[in-house]
């Protein structure tokens, strides 16, 4: 999986290329990314990449000749281009999960009022939006687009690490606990300190109907449940009446 992204603040891109695990993916080949400035395609003395809206208002928009020319130079016709937006599609796992599939993505980040409508509707295949809520950097939406997508690239997270993580079989995660063992008077609870695998299986399991419950109860109404998952909810249901 190659990563493109398309800003103009290369350097918070960078920041997070060259840290933990992507930094790692990186540097195993598992991953490839590529940066690119689209300020170097302006042509114009002073680089200009935004100017005023038409029709008034507040605030500026990312020229569309800059982006057009960088995008012509990597040949984004040929891939598929996502540019983050609060007017976008949501953003879930299983939309990740379909991005992750994949061989490059090409990230477009947008800054003050947005990017030329005519960017969008020539070279954007994905409008995605992270969230019911606005933020300044399209860099920080790219970079949470692409966290959730490489982490499911094979090679890159162990597998076993995966099944169980919020969202997935649509339920969220259970709680962890580490050492020590007594930590301010709240202590581990016994069932992980049996050695009973199915019981913590089944403590897990219950923890994780238990949180989906009470803060995701829409993703209990989609998620398809095994019978045996079915009945625990049932009785959970019960226990708390």
């Amino acid at each position: 999986m190659k990563f493109t992204v398309l800003t103009l603040f290369p350097e918070i891109v960078e920041g997070f290329f060259n840290s933990s695990i992507m930094a790692r993916s990186l540097d195993s080949g598992s991953i490839k990314g590529n940066i690119i400035d689209f300020r170097q395609y302006a042509e114009d003395r002073h680089r200009t990449c935004d100017d005023s809206p038409y029709g008034g208002g507040a605030g500026m928009v990312i020229k569309p000749e800059p982006l057009s020319a960088a995008l012509d130079a990597i040949d984004a016709g040929s891939k598929r281009v996502i540019y983050p937006s609060p007017s976008g599609r949501p953003f879930d796992q299983d939309y990740a999960s379909e991005l992750a599939s994949e061989k490059e993505l090409v990230l477009i980040c947008g800054r003050y009022e947005g990017i030329d409508q005519r960017i969008i509707d020539r070279y954007v295949d994905d409008e995605i939006c992270i969230g019911d809520y606005v933020i300044s950097s399209g860099e920080v939406a790219a970079l949470v687009i692409i966290d959730a997508v490489y982490r499911l690239i094979d090679g890159v997270i162990n597998e076993d690490s995966l099944l169980e993580e919020s969202f997935s079989q649509g339920l969220l995660e259970y709680p962890h606990y580490t050492r020590p063992y007594d930590f301010q008077g709240i202590t581990v609870p016994d069932v992980l300190l049996s050695g009973n695998h199915a019981e913590i299986a089944r403590w897990r399991l219950e923890k994780r109907l238990e949180k989906t419950k009470l803060f995701r109860p829409d993703l209990l109404e989609k998620a398809v449940l095994l019978d045996d998952t079915k009945k625990l909810l049932e009785s959970l249901k019960k226990k708390k009446k």
